[in-house]
């Protein structure tokens, strides 16, 4: 990849996105850099964000019936995706079950695997307390 020259845009971007749990929405991101930076276009929110995906430095995730979301920690972890209200969540589980069964996963291909996500789908505890109360 070749060097990308430094962007103002690019920066508040990601100054934006560090240390959010929610994993906003290109959208999401584009409302809070415009409370103090009214001049940025949704566009230009849109490029950058594919281009820090495509450079590594965040990870983009895809959610069922919902738009994509980001996220600035690029670590391996866990995230859980609530069916009804689209609320991504990262989950802490401790020893990464998955990195100790690797070697085991990397004998039954004949490739190279360099990274893993693992995403879990079902009811976030916010909406399963709102049915209840129904």
């Amino acid at each position: 990849m070749t060097a990308r020259k430094y962007s103002r845009q690019r920066e508040l971007i990601k100054q934006s996105l560090q240390g959010r749990k929610d994993h906003p929405t290109a959208e999401m991101v584009y409302a809070a850099i415009r409370e103090e930076h009214p001049q940025i276009s949704l566009g230009t929110v849109y490029r950058n964000l594919s281009l820090l995906v495509e450079m590594g430095e965040i990870q983009k995730l895809s959610i069922e019936d919902g738009p994509y979301r980001f996220d600035w920690n690029t670590e391996p972890h866990y995230h859980f995706f609530c069916r009804q209200c689209h609320a991504v969540t990262d989950m802490e589980v401790g020893e990464d079950p998955v990195q100790e069964k690797l070697p085991a996963i990397q004998s039954c291909f004949s490739g190279r695997i360099e990274r893993y996500t693992t995403e879990f789908y079902g009811i976030c505890k916010n909406c399963l307390k709102a049915a209840e109360s129904y």
